[in-house]
Formats: C-alpha cells, structure tokens, sequence
C-alpha cells in the first residue's frame, strides 16, 4: 500500500536499511521509493537528488557514532576511552555496515559541517585529552586514529582476515594497545602549526 504522509526522516531510514540489506551502492531513488510503496518523484520533494540522499544517510550515521561514543567513553579516560571510542565504530560497522559505508566516501559540505560531525571530532578530542597531548597535535592524532580504526575495519569487513589465525579480536585488542601506548609516547618534537620541526633536544 503507497506511504501518505512521508517525511524525510522515512526516506533517510529506508535508504540506511536498503544499504545494510544490500550495500551502500544499492541505494537509488528507485530502490529507495520502491522499498517506501511511492513512486520515485515523490522522493524530490524530501531530498534534493541522490547525492543528497547519500549525504544525509552519511549525516544518519554520524549521529548514530556519535551518540555510541559518548556511551562508550561516558566516565571513562585513557585507554579504557580509548577503547570505548574505537569499539563504537567497530559496533557501527558491525550493526549497520550500509551507513558505515556512507562514511567512507567524500561527503558534501552540509555533513562536514553538520553538527553530528562536529560531535565526533569533540568526542575524540575529548579522548585526547587524557593524554599528555598539545592541543596543536590532537588533529595530528585524530587522523591517525581514524586511519588506524578504518583500516583495521576494512579489511576486516572485506574478508581480510577471514584465512589467517588468530581471530581478528585478538588483532584488535594489540591494534588498540599499540595505539594506546604512540598516545603515551607521542613525539615531544612534534612539528609546530608552521610544520617547522620544534626546537627539541
């Protein structure tokens, strides 16, 4: 039976279950109207064109990270925040693949600056900061967070570790000690905000 009443949040919902059902690339206005019981015009008046749908699935997902982390790292500091803020993602990616695609790719500049992105980088830098880390290097060290979250959830995603011993949760835990401890010992002569090498014996 056709939809009344459709509101963009229902188009955003649909599209984030026909991506964890079938994948990210499967989300179409089509596939999309489709799943809804509506023709796939009616989607017009709710989201712009595809790339805006996706942009908003995207913004879907980072509210939904956002708000695992701050459960996850909630009176938690160090390592054990650490943990929390990287067993967030892994959760995410876990439960709900197709919007954890949504993220690796290029969004547009409304999710970039949306505020469930700037949530996020706030909750990891709140991470940070049970470290004895300059403010200067926090965004040094949140990129290197994120590619070491991302990479190890990747290749775990697309079978990269499904041939080898030992289980990939034992990777995991290392993978997090290890990042745990380049915090503890993040170099005292990091570059200054010019990228001139600090003056450090």
């Amino acid at each position: 039976m056709p939809r009344s009443h459709l509101s963009t949040a229902d188009v955003v919902d649909a599209a984030a279950a026909l991506a964890d059902d079938a994948g990210f690339d499967a989300v179409s206005f089509s596939a999309v109207a489709r799943s809804l019981g509506v023709r796939a015009p009616s989607l017009y008046s709710h989201v712009r064109d595809l790339a805006a749908l996706r942009d908003a699935l995207a913004e879907s997902a980072l509210r939904d990270l956002s708000e695992r982390i701050s459960l996850a790292i909630a009176g938690r500091s160090g390592a054990s925040a650490l943990r929390g803020l990287a067993d967030a993602h892994r959760a995410l990616a876990t439960e709900s693949p197709g919007r954890w695609q949504a993220l690796q790719r290029r969004v547009g500049a409304s999710v970039v600056g949306s505020g469930a992105a700037r949530a996020v980088v706030e909750l990891t830098s709140a991470v940070l900061r049970g470290y004895a880390l300059p403010e200067r290097e926090h965004v040094h060290a949140i990129r290197l967070i994120g590619s070491a979250i991302n990479g190890f959830i990747t290749l775990e995603s697309s079978g990269g570790f499904d041939h080898s011993d030992p289980a990939p949760d034992a990777s995991w835990e290392r993978a997090l000690d290890a990042l745990d401890s380049l915090l503890c010992a993040w170099p005292a002569g990091a570059d200054d905000d010019t990228g001139n090498k600090g003056e450090h014996q």
